[in-house]
């Protein structure tokens, strides 16, 4: 015969696998509809600069679309050189308003990303007439901290112009490249940045903000179609950001909502307290730990920019709930009421569980701060999530106080009334050993 107790927990590890299944799905459909993504035309403002004109003017076939970071837009024309070489035309244009900064455009012919990019950078300080524009070759060192010095790169690079039309706020580059045949023009790796801080001509640090982090993609020169590599990038930390929300923000909590209220005071619900308690820290755990593995492969993926505070909380948060997991599931282990060791058991149960509720929403509101500025709604959702607990918790807290003291209020009437009880037959007795009558006194409650 099954143990319904066992089946119940089946039923409910089943329903977890499910829920991961079906979430894993959905993002890996979401990144797969959106790997290609049609042109997002540019401003009036862009289409009106000069070079944009000039590239028209030579040709038809000039293409321009919005980045998908940093306010960027991109146009370029290309056509293939007697050499069997490509001669790209670019223009690249951002909102650059400050007095000081750079602006970054280049291509990578390993993979889209910054290391080992061959960049055309242009530099605009205070003061400066016109701002200076040059070739860099950005190596791991740069990325580590070493200075970025002008260089030569791999291909011929021809009119290198930059404007700064304070008008209308643009900052913009254009350049002619000329790229050798080991360079795909339907499946070319650009990237772009913008920085705010110079050291005299030398472009310093850019910001770590996720735009900063997702301005790459792979670009098909021909029909514009790309592969937004900060889109899919974008959708992954949509998901990780649900999973440990709803996981861990919202599944534990109410775990331990459930096994403060409802286990013998104020309202007992034995055995049913425990079943649920079980059920929404192992769903929790598991959406949480999903998320949060997630988190360490996005990590891994920009391995040069790392939200240090928010990586190590979540680790801890991680094994502080692997631990409690692990005393839930393992409960054949767990002391009995009469040994011993159960009030030691008690206080570490309790102190892990406490340590988590605190951690997980400092983590949890650290995590969306990294989204800015698109963090809005990711924040007045998790605030309506913890407000909707809160007012739970006061109101069982209200309901707990309110029975602890009238059940005290009672129990104190209770014993003067006994006591005076006590008290009327002490007397009584005394009152029939001097011969007279004894008083019956009523007492009433």
């Amino acid at each position: 015969m099954i143990n319904p107790s066992k089946k119940g927990k089946t039923k409910m590890q089943s329903f977890a696998l499910n829920t991961i299944f079906i979430l894993i799905s959905l993002s890996s459909l979401s990144i797969v509809v959106s790997s290609s993504k049609p042109l997002n035309p540019c401003n009036v403002d862009f289409l009106r600069t000069q070079a944009y004109r000039q590239m028209q003017h030579q040709t038809n076939t000039t293409q321009c679309k919005k980045l998908s970071s940093l306010q960027a837009q991109f146009a370029w024309n290309y056509h293939k050189t007697s050499h069997n070489q490509t001669q790209l035309n670019i223009l690249i244009g951002t909102k650059l308003i400050t007095t000081t900064g750079w602006l970054a455009w280049g291509i990578n012919p390993d993979l889209p990303r910054m290391v080992g990019t061959r960049a055309i950078i242009a530099v605009k300080v205070p003061n400066q007439i016109t701002p200076s524009v040059n070739t860099y070759n950005i190596t791991k060192d740069v990325q580590l901290g070493c200075k970025l010095q002008p260089s030569g790169i791999d291909f011929m690079v021809q009119n290198k112009t930059v404007v700064d039309d304070t008008d209308v706020g643009l900052f913009y580059v254009f350049a002619t490249l000329v790229l050798p045949q080991t360079y795909n023009v339907s499946s070319l790796n650009h990237v772009w940045q913008v920085g705010y801080c110079v050291d005299g001509l030398e472009p310093k640090m850019h910001e770590a903000s996720l735009g900063n982090l997702d301005s790459k993609e792979v670009l098909d020169l021909e029909t514009g179609d790309c592969q937004n590599i900060g889109q899919h990038r974008r959708h992954m930390r949509k998901i990780h950001g649900i999973l440990n929300i709803v996981g861990w923000g919202t599944l534990m909590p109410i775990g331990v909502i459930v096994a403060r209220y409802f286990k013998q005071f104020p309202i007992k619900l034995d055995p049913c307290w425990y079943y649920f308690h079980y059920s929404c820290q192992v769903v929790g755990y598991i959406l949480g730990t999903a998320g949060w593995g997630l988190g360490l492969f996005l990590g891994h993926e920009s391995k040069y920019y790392t939200f240090h505070s928010h990586r190590i909380l979540g680790i801890c948060i991680f094994g502080f709930t692997t631990l409690q997991v692990t005393q839930i599931l393992a409960f054949q282990f767990k002391p009995t009421q009469e040994d011993e060791y159960r009030k030691h058991w008690n206080v570490y149960h309790h102190f892990l569980g406490y340590a988590l509720i605190v951690m997980i929403p400092v983590n949890i509101y650290k995590g969306i701060k990294i989204l800015k500025p698109d963090n809005i709604t990711w924040k007045w959702t998790y605030n309506g999530i913890l407000v909707l607990l809160g007012v739970v918790v006061l109101a069982f807290e209200i309901v707990t106080w309110a029975v602890f003291l009238y059940k005290k209020c009672c129990k104190k009437t209770v014993e003067e009334s006994s006591q005076k009880s006590v008290e009327t037959e002490e007397d009584n007795k005394v009152q029939t050993k001097e011969g007279s009558s004894p008083r019956r006194i009523e007492v009433q409650e």
